[in-house]
């Protein structure tokens, strides 16, 4: 993605971020939550942007399998990044929700806040896989595999709350008959849409930085590699001693 582009995003990120905020302050207070249920339009846009970034990084992987194509690497290194970010945010938000309307900062029996956790932290290896391969095709080819094989925790997270008798609330949003308001539902999809938009900005900017960082590799590299042949001259004609 060109700088120009991405500058563009970002402008477009800022005014929907603003927006979003707008909406979400002017949202009705939830009827038995009041206004803690407002960090909801952090929360659910922040779980469900996860959920799509591991999805991109699976996507690249499979295509640095069949195309070896370097850009698919970054993306999917890039995606994975940012979408542990949203993970975090998304545990750190549902942890503070939490705390006034279930009494608790976490639960160890709740299967959407474990499967979350462990999704977080096995992407977290994925990164820090990344970081102890020097080579640049083994390191593409190991992390593409853990890319497909980790985002079978994205259906395991997203359906526990069904599949599980947990404290989280069921799938509430996606239902044909979500008691859900409006209002507030119209501020969340803004907010869906302005993540969306941050994700855009982080993943583009952070797939740039990841191309410079593999020029930065390779031109080491050959420099490495001019260095260490310079040492090897051959012997000029007149410097050679010795009996013949």
């Amino acid at each position: 993605m060109r700088k120009r582009s991405l500058i563009v995003i970002n402008l477009l990120a800022v005014l929907a971020i603003g927006t979003g905020f707008t909406f979400a302050v002017l949202a009705p207070s939830e009827r038995t939550q009041g206004d803690f249920a407002k960090i909801m339009f952090v929360h659910v846009p922040s779980a469900w942007l996860a959920f799509l970034a591991f999805g991109v990084t699976l996507v690249g992987g499979v295509v640095w399998l069949v195309k070896k194509s370097p850009l698919a690497d970054r993306i999917a290194a890039s995606s994975a990044e940012v979408g542990v970010f949203f993970t975090g945010l998304a545990l750190v938000t549902g942890m503070i929700w939490g705390y006034p309307v279930w009494g608790t900062f976490w639960d160890w029996g709740d299967a959407r806040m474990m499967s979350t956790a462990i999704m977080f932290f096995v992407y977290v290896g994925y990164l820090a896989l990344r970081r102890s391969i020097p080579d640049p095709e083994t390191r593409a080819r190991r992390s593409a595999v853990l890319g497909i094989i980790a985002f079978v925790q994205v259906p395991l997270v997203y359906f526990s709350v069904t599949l599980f008798r947990t404290l989280h609330q069921g799938t509430t949003v996606v239902r044909p008959d979500a008691p859900i308001d409006p209002e507030f539902l119209r501020a969340l999809m803004i907010n869906l849409g302005a993540f969306t938009l941050v994700y855009l900005a982080f993943t583009g900017w952070r797939t740039r930085l990841a191309r410079m960082e593999d020029e930065l590799e390779e031109a080491e590299a050959v420099s490495d590699f001019e260095i260490a042949g310079s040492g090897i001259t051959a012997p000029r004609l007149g410097e050679v001693t010795g009996d013949v």
